[in-house]
């Protein structure tokens, strides 16, 4: 559905929804990562912090067309999405992964067919004591984002919805 309307035109055309706080647009502050840089779906959220096992466990999972959004904390001390997870994400059929934090092993993420955002790159890997929390409301990019709301991301940005979006 999104291949056809940007996420400009869904501003322009829902003022009233921007207004109601229905739809919200994130901080311009995510690098674009992957094959698909036009991707959108149901959302996830998980909060971490320097941590990536509850994060690589969501991705061994089915994905069904949604996208996995992931509140690192904002942190740029480590990587807590690597490229292993992403070509596991891609193969079970998630749309794409938004991270507020950093992803490593770059080369391997752009070549799946997937869509990422981070915040940047870093070398270094996460811990792994598996400490998190699931389905919580998260706060990134200056935006508050729910379990089940909808994502819209395409090369201008990144858009959250109560409801899917009818075009």
């Amino acid at each position: 559905m999104m291949a056809f309307v940007t996420t400009a035109e869904v501003c322009d055309s829902n003022p009233q929804l921007i207004v109601s706080g229905e739809l919200r647009a994130l901080q311009p502050v995510f690098q674009i990562y992957g094959r698909r840089p036009v991707f959108s779906g149901p959302v996830v959220t998980l909060k971490v912090f320097e941590d990536n096992v509850l994060v690589r466990d969501f991705l061994e999972e089915k994905g069904n067309g949604r996208v996995l959004v992931v509140d690192g904390g904002g942190s740029l001390r480590c990587a807590i999405l690597g490229g292993n997870p992403v070509v596991q994400a891609q193969n079970n059929g998630w749309a794409g992964i938004v991270v507020n934090g950093c992803i490593r092993d770059v080369d391997e993420i752009n070549g799946c067919d997937i869509g990422v955002r981070a915040l940047a790159s870093h070398p270094m890997k996460a811990n792994k004591r598996g400490i998190g929390e699931k389905h919580v409301p998260i706060t990134i990019a200056g935006t508050r984002i729910c379990d089940g709301e909808w994502l819209y991301a395409d090369t201008d940005g990144l858009l959250i919805s109560k409801t899917e979006l009818s075009v």
